[in-house]
C-alpha cells in the first residue's frame, strides 16, 4: 500500500502534487496504476476534493496521469512515451537558450560531442533506408530554389535520422534537445553567413563514410562541420545585434511562407 504523508496548509495543492509525483519517480505509483479516488485522496491528505482536483491538474499539466472515463475509468499513472518526452526536452531546450541560460557555445560543444557518438554507432547500425533518407535531404538542399527556412528544416531532418541510426534510444532522447531544440537556433543565427555548399559537401561525405561503415571518418565530419559553423556564430551574432531582430523578423517571413508552400 502506498503511503500518503499530512500536509500542511499552505499551498497544499503543489504539496498533494509533489509527493505523487515523488511516487511515481521512486516507483511506488506503476505505470498504468490507478490512483485512489478524489475522495478516497482528500481522506487520506486530510483537504478538500477541490483541493485534491487542483493537485491532479498539475500532474497531468506535466503529462504524469491522465483521466479515463467510463465503468473502468479513473485516473491513471501515465508510462512515459520516449517521444513525448523528446518533445518536452526540446522545448525546454529552446526557452533555456531564449532566456540565455545556454549559450551558443555551448550548444556547439554538446553538439559535436553527442553526434560523433551517434555517427560511431550509426556506422554499424545504420540502414539502407535510412542512407537513402539522408541522402534525399541532401537532394533537396542542393536546390537553388529552396527557402533558408526550407534549407535549415531539411538540415534538422537530416542530423534527426542521423541520430536515428545510431539505434540507441537514450542517445535519441538526449539529442532532442540538441536537433530539435538547439539546433534550429543556431541554423536561426547562422543562416546568412554559412555557405549552403559547404554544409552540403560535410552531409554527403557523412553519408559516403555511413555507407562504407567507418565510424572515425563520419566523426571527423562532424567535427570539421561543427568548427566550420563556430567560425561564423561570433559575426551572426554581432550583426544580429546590430541589426536588433531584423534576422529572427525575415528567417520567421521565409519560414512561414514555407510552411504555406508545403501545406498547399
Amino acid at each position: 500500500m502506498s503511503s500518503y504523508e499530512p500536509v500542511t496548509k499552505d499551498t497544499f495543492p503543489s504539496q498533494i502534487a509533489r509527493q505523487i509525483k515523488a511516487m511515481i519517480v521512486d516507483g511506488q505509483l506503476a505505470a498504468n496504476q490507478r490512483l485512489p479516488t478524489e475522495q478516497d485522496l482528500a481522506a487520506r491528505f486530510n483537504v478538500s476534493r477541490p483541493t485534491v482536483r487542483e493537485a491532479l491538474k498539475r500532474l497531468a499539466a506535466q503529462n504524469l496521469i491522465r483521466s479515463q472515463r467510463g465503468p473502468t475509468g479513473g485516473t491513471f499513472v501515465n508510462g512515459p512515451s520516449i517521444d513525448e518526452e523528446m518533445d518536452r526536452l526540446a522545448a525546454v531546450s529552446t526557452m533555456l537558450v531564449s532566456i540565455n541560460r545556454i549559450t551558443i557555445d555551448e550548444i556547439a560543444d554538446a553538439r559535436q560531442q553527442l553526434e560523433m557518438l551517434c555517427v560511431r554507432l550509426s556506422a554499424l547500425r545504420r540502414s539502407d533506408e535510412q542512407l537513402s533518407r539522408m541522402e534525399h535531404e541532401i537532394a533537396f538542399q542542393k536546390r537553388i530554389e529552396a527557402t533558408d527556412a526550407e534549407f535549415c528544416a531539411s538540415d534538422v531532418r537530416f542530423h534527426r535520422t542521423l541520430v536515428d541510426a545510431s539505434g540507441n534510444s537514450l542517445l535519441r532522447f538526449l539529442m532532442a534537445a540538441v536537433v530539435e531544440g538547439l539546433q534550429p537556433i543556431s541554423n536561426l543565427i547562422v543562416f546568412r553567413y554559412r555557405d549552403r555548399r559547404e554544409i552540403v559537401h560535410h552531409h554527403q561525405r557523412i553519408v559516403d563514410h555511413l555507407r562504407d561503415r567507418d565510424g572515425p571518418g563520419a566523426a571527423m565530419v562532424i567535427e570539421e562541420q561543427i568548427a566550420y559553423l563556430r567560425e561564423h556564430y561570433a559575426k551572426a551574432q554581432a550583426a544580429r545585434e546590430d541589426r536588433g531582430d531584423e534576422t529572427t523578423v525575415e528567417f520567421r517571413r521565409h519560414e512561414n511562407g514555407a510552411s504555406k508552400t508545403s501545406s498547399s
